[in-house]
């Protein structure tokens, strides 16, 4: 078996160890760098040794390397490790020509997406091929031109025969990238489970809404809320940035980027968590409904008996019956709204003003904090 020097490399995720993998910024300079060697001595090596941000050499087989008069293509095929990537196996191609001006130009072909809306790390109409990955491709073929006689400059390609089918699988479609995936990698590794690539991947369509000019930024932890804001409240999709559970991270960005106002909405599920200032809903990091809903109903004047009847149940829904039966649902409601508004306006320190709306798929709109009411009611959830 080839050994890339990836072997060994691993995360413990939850007791289990996960591979490591790279990055399709590194098959991407592995394959121009293949490229280059074919183009300029005829021969393609049977692989290339790469070195990335993360520290670790790689030493990566070449595919498909063939010359055809004056360009040449080499591939790599991507290893995503034990991370459920939806690029791991696609050829990641680079076809290279000599340039007349000097210095390496890089662009993307097919399957590698094109930039069409402002707010990301690469201008709008160029390829989106991320930073990370263009230096280590100029490095790449750096180090390949150091081994050959001088050219003037080098024009290198980037494709993805994949790309375009792959890329609805990502959130390139609602970026605005069109056509095909993102050559990616800050490190050129791929670390498994990583919960920082999630959170920069929410941070990025943050700073886009802003970029496009919005002032309200709207948030939803998962499809629930944005079907709810949707097809209840006439809110455009498009407007609506997905966050799962990583409200806290999301309201954190949404002041670096300088919103003035946040319009949160989300299922009880997911939001009653905030009211004991969880700001990671994922279960791991914290339950607690039943006891922050049996707080907030003992706070609107339930008995003992109703909260310990809280206590036992599985679901939100459960709960609420067990409120309204008891004539309660409005004062919890309000406790709970009150709850929110107080951590949520904790974690912003005042710099934005945030709405929160709470619902149920049984009982609709539960609890809105703030002027979470009067932005609904001008539609799309605010025309700010």
């Amino acid at each position: 078996m080839f050994e890339t020097g990836i072997e060994g490399h691993y995360a413990m995720v939850d007791g289990k160890k996960l591979r490591f993998g790279y990055t399709t910024g590194t098959c991407a300079a592995a394959a121009a760098k293949g490229a280059t060697l074919l183009l300029l001595t005829g021969q393609a090596p049977p692989s290339v040794r790469i070195h990335t941000p993360k520290g670790i050499d790689l030493t990566l087989p070449l595919e498909e390397a063939v010359r055809e008069g004056q360009i040449a293509r080499c591939a790599v095929r991507k290893f995503s490790g034990d991370d459920p990537d939806v690029t791991d196996g696609a050829l990641i191609c680079a076809a290279v020509s000599l340039s007349n001006t000097p210095g390496v130009h890089i662009d993307g072909g097919e399957g590698v997406g094109r930039i069409t809306k402002p707010g990301l790390k690469v201008p709008v109409g160029q390829a989106a091929i991320n930073p990370g990955p263009r230096a280590m491709i100029e490095a790449a073929v750096g180090e390949a031109l150091e081994e050959t006689e001088p050219v003037p400059g080098v024009d290198v390609v980037i494709s993805v025969p994949e790309g375009a089918a792959l890329a609805q699988k990502t959130f390139n479609p609602r970026l605005g990238i069109q056509g095909g995936i993102s050559i990616l990698g800050t490190s050129g590794i791929v670390e498994p489970m990583s919960e920082e690539a999630l959170i920069d991947s929410i941070r990025l369509e943050i700073r886009q809404r802003k970029a496009l000019g919005e002032e309200r930024l709207i948030l939803a932890p998962g499809n629930y809320g944005l079907d709810f804001l949707r097809d209840e409240m006439g809110v455009s999709e498009d407007r609506i940035v997905k966050v799962s559970n990583y409200i806290g991270r999301a309201l954190d960005a949404a002041v670096e980027e300088g919103f003035c106002q946040v319009l949160l909405a989300g299922h009880m599920g997911k939001l009653v968590k905030l009211s004991g200032g969880i700001m990671n809903t994922h279960s791991r990091e914290g339950d607690g409904r039943a006891e922050l809903m049996a707080a907030c109903a003992v706070r609107a004047g339930a008995d003992a008996d109703t909260a310990r009847r809280i206590l036992d149940c599985v679901t939100t829904d459960e709960m609420l019956r067990i409120v309204r039966e008891r004539g309660l649902l409005e004062g919890t409601m309000g406790v709970l709204s009150q709850r929110i508004d107080l951590y949520v306006n904790a974690r912003v320190k005042g710099l934005l003003t945030v709405g929160v709306l709470v619902f149920s798929d049984g009982y609709g709109p539960l609890a809105m904090t703030g002027p979470a009411r009067d932005w609904l009611r001008e539609g799309q959830g605010g025309k700010a």
